[in-house]
């Protein structure tokens, strides 16, 4: 058998974060009557256009597969999305395309997918996405069409013991309790998330890969290119904010732990990233952001699911060669600050250590679900680029008790 293949990551991009709210374009977000699929497309196109301004060799043609997460994978999400989306965005007939649910982790999952196959041989090139427009459907919304009619739908007793139609927040609310975790504790990381992504805005650093959707609505046209989940309040008056983060109330648990202000906001949203093998990059001229050395998947407990990112970070780091230490990207997923707090408890370090989102997370700008493996993948991506890190892990907890993680390193 030959030698795997070195694989990076050439290019990374989404779209604007659109609040969730099917609702009219007056009262909705910016992207709630937006098609899926077009959106999708608009992010693909994108980035293979960024692509081929860098790099005019570039063929398309040499694309092997097209891959992309999504939860909801139903209405224009559904019979495989990411085959008609990447139809719509111009991309070869010839290129395949499958879609992934994974839950949370399916964005991740893509990349994942696609870098072991380019390092065994598997062709040069994958384009990874995601989408998830939850204005449109709200998570798990296709097995709640069989709750409805009655179909069977079974699950495991352990399973049962919370029930699938239970929010993930009280699996957050049961971490925080074992844990010993505050309110206070939770209130300053969903503050600290909200501060990072609006100063990360305000540098410039999201603008940068942000690809502008337009499309039209009723006979009216809409553009969608700036985030509308950020709060600048966090930033220009943070004892205002953090008094009215102390006012929200805790909806998975009276006199709980886990509000709004550390959850994750529920959004709509797209991403996509270029992958390579190093020597189809060198060939064509393209300076990588990084490469992919380490992949995990793992299963934990289905209750409260929501840990299962550490056995996968352990595998990942073993498979890469490094250790927590070594990372100066930290990048878990904001479903909730509970199991990210849980997260620093067992591998060492402090919650608001610098490392950790330094660009936000989820709290912060939101969790399109499908899209948000690839999202914070490209931007931990650019940010190791950009401010000359040597190594950075991703991290998604997922429904059901799944894990996913992924070691990059500068090249």
């Amino acid at each position: 058998m030959s030698a795997l293949k070195e694989v990076v990551v050439v290019d990374a991009v989404r779209s604007a974060i659109g609040k969730s709210g099917r609702k009219g374009m007056e009262k909705g977000g910016q992207l709630c009557q937006a098609s899926a699929q077009e959106l999708l497309a608009a992010v693909m196109r994108g980035l293979l256009d960024r692509v081929h301004a860098k790099a005019p060799a570039f063929d398309e043609r040499e694309i092997e597969d097209v891959i992309v997460g999504c939860l909801s994978q139903f209405g224009e999400q559904g019979s495989n999305v990411a085959r008609f989306a990447s139809l719509l965005a111009g991309i070869p007939q010839e290129a395949s395309a499958c879609t992934v649910n994974q839950y949370c982790n399916s964005g991740l999952k893509t990349i994942n997918f696609a870098s072991r196959g380019l390092a065994v041989g598997d062709g040069d090139i994958v384009l990874c996405a995601g989408v998830e427009l939850m204005s449109h459907y709200g998570m798990s919304s296709d097995i709640f069409v069989a709750f409805e009619a009655k179909y069977p739908v079974r699950f495991t007793e352990r399973a049962n013991e919370i029930g699938m139609d239970v929010p993930q927040g009280v699996c957050a609310e049961m971490i925080s309790e074992e844990a010993g975790h505050t309110r206070e504790e939770l209130d300053r990381f969903g503050m600290w998330s909200m501060q990072k992504a609006v100063e990360a805005q305000r540098q410039g650093w999201y603008a940068e890969n942000i690809i502008p959707y337009s499309f039209e609505y009723e006979g009216q046209s809409y553009t969608a290119e700036t985030d509308e989940t950020l709060r600048p309040g966090a930033v220009d008056d943070p004892e205002q904010y953090w008094e009215d983060l102390k006012k929200l109330r805790t909806p998975f648990k009276e006199d709980g732990m886990v509000s709004a202000g550390s959850s994750s906001q529920i959004v709509d949203g797209a991403a996509a990233v270029l992958l390579m093998t190093a020597d189809k990059a060198e060939s064509l001229g393209l300076e990588p952001l990084c490469k992919i050395t380490g992949c995990a998947s793992a299963g934990g407990d289905p209750v409260p699911m929501l840990l299962a990112p550490i056995p996968a970070v352990e595998k990942a780091l073993k498979r890469a060669g490094k250790t927590i230490d070594d990372m100066d990207i930290i990048e878990p997923n904001e479903a909730f600050a509970s199991p990210l707090l849980a997260f620093a408890d067992h591998f060492g370090y402090a919650y608001d250590d610098p490392r950790v989102n330094p660009t936000g997370g989820a709290i912060g700008l939101g969790h399109p679900i499908g899209a948000s493996g690839v999202l914070w993948f490209g931007e931990m991506a650019h940010h190791l680029k950009r401010t000359g890190g040597q190594a950075g892990v991703q991290m998604l907890c997922g429904g059901g008790g799944i894990g996913i993680a992924t070691v990059v390193e500068a090249v």
